[in-house]
């Protein structure tokens, strides 16, 4: 049975910005660029009708789209490292659709996420990697950032279990909501059309 997961995908030109941090860090077995993606909550093995109650209260989330900027590095595991990752500059909406998310699979009957969330792209799965080695890979990576993108949709994602994670199939997605137009371009457009009616 797959796993589930929502997540949000990683844009072409983001994800090329983080295959640059591959390599130099003996142990890595680094995660293929195509499955890149930002985990917002891990919802395991679920029988079918489960899943697709979750697929349908998710379809009432209703958030808008934001920007998203990847920055940083860190590892998981500080004695014995197992995950390099990038991180993610601060995000107010990120966070409250990840908490709404969760608020929904509570809801539903899945017991809480036991995790604080920590949004985060997983770069390599470690096996028998020294701190030292780690460390010194983070440091000289240390100022990683992307040019920020927009994230216009969250998915809901599957996974078989497999060396190294992936392949990550989208079983679903939600669109998220267009950004409201400005007062002002409201204002302007309100004119026009009154202009329109007016003989």
């Amino acid at each position: 049975m797959p796993r589930l997961f929502t997540a949000l995908e990683i844009p072409r030109d983001a994800a090329l910005s983080l295959s640059l941090l591959r390599g130099g860090l003996p142990g890595a077995r680094w995660v293929d660029v195509e499955d890149y993606h930002l985990t917002l909550r891990f919802i395991g093995d679920v029988e079918g009708h489960v899943a697709d109650e979750i697929a349908s209260a998710l379809d009432r989330v209703r958030r808008p789209s934001f920007q998203l900027t990847l920055s940083g590095v860190g590892a998981f595991g500080q004695k014995k490292p197992h995950a390099v990752w990038a991180g993610v500059a601060s995000s107010p909406d990120l966070f409250a659709l990840q908490a709404e998310i969760e608020r929904i699979c509570q809801r539903i009957g899945l017991a809480p996420d036991p995790r604080k969330f920590t949004p985060h792209v997983t770069l390599a799965r470690l096996k028998n990697a020294s701190p030292h080695a780690v460390a010194n890979y983070l440091s000289a990576r240390g100022n990683f950032s992307a040019l920020p993108f927009r994230v216009n949709r969250f998915v809901l994602m599957s996974s078989r279990e497999s060396v190294g994670g992936g392949p990550y199939i989208v079983e679903e997605a939600w669109p998220l909501l267009a950004a409201e137009p400005s007062q002002a371009a409201n204002r302007s457009a309100s004119a026009s059309q009154a202009s329109r009616i007016l003989p």
